[in-house]
């Protein structure tokens, strides 16, 4: 649990630093970055646990669907912090588990009680609250972490499909290289010219993520994915506490409330599920 807590406070300082640095680089800049990154700790983990064929994958088909949803799901939450506050993305986006309980039924056809759909059901209730379609203060701009959160839900299970025939590291690895030939080939006609602090994004965001990365293949090896899961909901905490200290941003009263009634759905829904 200790782990699962660093990893995900690492992904949340990753945030803070990704939410200024997309305002002078594009998105892609900051994929290629953090795919590099993610090489090197493939290689690292592979070394570490004496694989000497990592780079070989027992199901390479799932393996690039995989990585190119990894391309998405990035996208899309760091370009949600270029125009919502780090807050109100992470609120939205916390709506992940949740739908990884509802596809796993639709997709994986696991059983999924009424009790279960009940909770996912006020999940999306939740997500209503802090959107608020209809009224004027809604922002189509928070469709943006709303994708990110789906196409992350399905990362997530073709991952679990994927795990049980490849190695975290294999995983890491295809994940780099896709992630790297991809996003460098769309992103030359992106590119932006470099500031003189960019080199301090790039690391910063580079060794965050890689860290996080870490700390969550550690915790998820030492205790089940059901008791690790949960702890995404801090995320939601340290997106406010940094979004203050960093942005002046605070949530405003419907934000909290749909993170609330999120955060709770989502926890009811993988207690049922486990139990």
């Amino acid at each position: 649990m200790l782990f699962a807590i660093m990893a995900y406070f690492a992904f949340s300082l990753l945030d803070a630093v990704q939410k200024t640095a997309v305002i002078y680089h594009s998105v892609f800049q900051l994929l290629f970055v953090k795919y590099c990154f993610v090489l090197i700790l493939s290689l690292i983990e592979s070394k570490r646990k004496n694989n000497f064929k990592f780079y070989i994958s027992n199901n390479i088909k799932m393996q690039l669907l995989r990585s190119i949803l990894s391309i998405i799901e990035s996208g899309c939450f760091i370009l949600s912090f270029r125009y919502l506050s780090l807050a109100d993305a992470h609120s939205i986006a916390s709506l992940t588990p949740v739908l990884v309980v509802a596809l796993s039924a639709l997709i994986l056809r696991e059983k999924v009680s009424l009790k279960i759909w009940i909770a996912i059901f006020i999940g999306f209730v939740g997500v209503l609250i802090i959107m608020r379609p209809g009224l004027s203060i809604f922002d189509t701009k928070s469709l943006i972490p709303l994708a990110g959160a789906f196409f992350l839900s399905i990362y997530q299970i073709v991952t679990r499909k994927v795990s049980e025939k490849d190695s975290n590291e294999t995983s890491l690895f295809f994940t780099s290289i896709v992630g790297i030939i991809l996003v460098g080939i769309i992103g030359f006609n992106f590119w932006q010219p470099l500031m003189e602090y960019s080199f301090l994004f790039f690391v910063a965001m580079g060794f965050l993520f890689s860290l996080g990365l870490y700390f969550q293949i550690i915790a998820l090896s030492m205790s089940r994915a059901g008791i690790i899961q949960p702890f995404h909901y801090t995320l939601i905490f340290w997106a406010i506490i940094l979004g203050y200290i960093f942005y002046d941003d605070f949530p405003d009263t419907p934000t909290l409330i749909g993170a609330f009634i999120i955060t709770i759905s989502g926890i009811y829904a993988m207690y049922q599920k486990i139990k």
